[in-house]
């Protein structure tokens, strides 16, 4: 993929990949006066944030995310103003509800008394109890978000930010809390089983099972950011998101370049009158039809670690330690997802989850450790966990008055070796698989909403293969980019190293799901790219370039 003899540069940077990450970085870039050109494989940009009318006419379904917390509070979307390119946040009543067998219903909303109010029905002091963790989430959220969202790897300013908001004692103890297994943090903190079900099924978004080192952390940001901002969807459908920052870049004279796939990355040295000089670094992208496009100062990659390192760049351009930590890799769990059109809302036994946009069926914490341990065994689980998002109870412009647009997705093995239930699910996930396991899905509604079945007038079904179809970047359904585990988070992420978006090779930043900060849609990965981008095209970038490539040297040493 050598690229001798290339002088004039068509674009300052190349953006690989146009979903929320790529468009993120297209912004910042474009924003600094750079001349961008995004190149997305699929007909339309926008990757894991589409919409569609998939299920019946008039009925719009988010094929992919739907609701954006994290999206909602992004240091990396919020300086973006796309208030102003037509994008508008619309809340149900209720953010969240996770009903139980006994007639119990534990409530987030963004009024904290309220979910203190449900919580008190499970255990009295517990209403208490949630309102410390209120008063926590105050004090450090904006340091917290820096943190994990806002700076590259390691956020130093950030880190200091956040321990003079708690000072060293209690610095210690968040650290703590910050590793414990959601199951324990519940048992420390809370004396009923509510605060416990809102915590891990947030936590269940992701893969990380109730025992899991760090579900703590992420089960409790979920829902202190459900406190905060709730669980907005775009007014309109997910695909608004999109468009916000696609308008938003065609403002600043981006280029947005659809059904434009990209087949590697250039790399080679530059040349001064018509001699190399330098060392290697990208270039720019070789186009499937055999074209180039070439950068004169960084490709950003909107793709998973694996597409970047095993098929866009030559194996002889990257460090052979690098390759072998790939073999590590580990994906987060798959998704099986339905979508319905139904003729009137959901009829819930508990009225309380009617408000909420989103409902998590999955029962208790034994229930969901149970779900969570037959995953771990590779097994399709008998009675799944299910995160269920009406949204026309969220945003009205999403189906004719008095309908109801639903979706509801399940997590399953990447590779299924068998089915924990009685159907013989195989994971192939051919017609008798995916009927099957519609069936499955279903009756866990149904036994929350008798007659829901009966509602149902039009119906999609999105596989772990067919969500792959849709976005490649969704590997057999897997949302996140690699699982959300401790042993593949900050400077483990995507493989041991810096925890930043510089790869191995210069002028190529990896700025998807798959870097630091992770999966999510609040364009951090992206924002990140953009961020050292433009700070290795500064008065101080060869001295930066220079300090990375000798770490790279020593981390992926044979």
């Amino acid at each position: 993929m050598g690229a001798e003899g290339m002088v004039v540069a068509d674009a300052d940077a190349v953006v690989i990949g146009a979903g929320v990450n790529g468009l993120v970085a297209a912004n910042r870039l474009a924003g600094a006066g750079w001349r961008v050109i995004v190149c997305e494989a699929q007909e339309t940009a926008g990757g894991a944030c589409r919409s569609a009318e998939v299920t019946a006419p008039g009925f719009v379904t988010d094929l992919f995310s739907a609701f954006y917390p994290f999206g909602a509070a992004s240091p990396a979307l919020a300086g973006l103003r796309l208030d102003r390119f037509g994008l508008r946040w619309a809340h149900a009543p209720r953010v969240l509800a996770h009903p139980t067998a006994d007639g119990r219903c534990a409530v987030l909303s963004r009024d904290p008394e309220e979910t203190a109010r449900s919580l008190a029905a499970f255990a009295p002091g517990d209403a208490a109890a949630w309102l410390r963790q209120v008063a926590r989430w105050r004090q450090i959220r904006t340091p917290l978000l820096e943190a994990l969202v806002g700076a590259p790897f390691p956020p130093v300013r950030a880190g200091v930010g956040l321990a003079r908001a708690l000072g060293p004692a209690e610095l210690l103890r968040f650290a703590r809390f910050a590793t414990l297994p959601v199951r324990r943090f519940a048992d420390e903190e809370f004396a009923g089983a509510g605060a416990g079900l809102l915590f891990a099924g947030n936590a269940l978004h992701t893969d990380l099972a109730p025992e899991a080192a760090a579900s703590a952390l992420f089960g409790w940001l979920l829902a202190m950011l459900g406190q905060d901002v709730g669980f907005p969807a775009p007014e309109g459908g997910s695909g608004r998101l999109t468009e916000a920052l696609s308008a938003r870049l065609a403002s600043l004279g981006g280029d947005l370049r659809t059904s434009c796939p990209v087949d590697g990355v250039l790399v080679g040295r530059r040349t001064l009158a018509g001699r190399p000089v330098g060392t290697d670094r990208a270039l720019g992208v070789r186009l499937a039809d055999g074209s180039h496009l070439t950068a004169r100062h960084a490709v950003v990659a909107d793709v998973d670690a694996l597409t970047l390192y095993r098929h866009l760049v030559a194996d002889r351009h990257l460090p052979a330690r690098l390759m072998a930590d790939l073999d590590r890799f580990q994906w987060d769990n798959s998704t099986f997802k339905v979508n319905w059109a139904l003729s009137g809302p959901i009829p819930w036994s508990d009225q309380r989850c009617a408000g909420a946009g989103t409902v998590h069926l999955g029962g208790t914490m034994d229930d969901l450790t149970r779900m969570s341990a037959q995953l771990a065994q590779s097994l399709v689980p008998a009675d799944p966990f299910l995160v269920l998002g009406q949204m026309t109870t969220t945003d009205p412009t999403r189906s004719p008055a008095g309908t109801e647009s639903v979706w509801a997705y399940m997590h399953v093995p990447q590779h299924p070796r068998g089915d924990a239930g009685d159907a013989g699910i195989t994971g192939a996930w051919a017609p008798d698989d995916v009927a099957r396991l519609v069936d499955r899905v279903e009756r866990v509604v149904e036994a929350s909403a008798p007659g829901f079945r009966d509602r149902v007038i039009g119906r999609n079904v999105q596989s772990p293969l067919g969500l792959a179809d849709s976005d490649a970047v969704l590997h057999r359904g897997a949302l996140n980019g690699g699982t959300a585990a401790l042993h593949q988070q900050l400077f483990f992420r995507p493989v041991p190293g810096l925890g930043r978006p510089e790869t191995p090779v210069p002028g190529l930043y990896l700025g998807s799901m798959s870097a630091h900060p992770s999966g999510g849609v609040h364009g951090g990965p992206g924002a990140l790219a953009a961020h050292v981008a433009l700070k290795d095209a500064g008065v101080l970038g060869p001295v930066r370039r220079g300090l990375f490539a000798a770490a790279h040297r020593r981390i992926y040493a044979p």
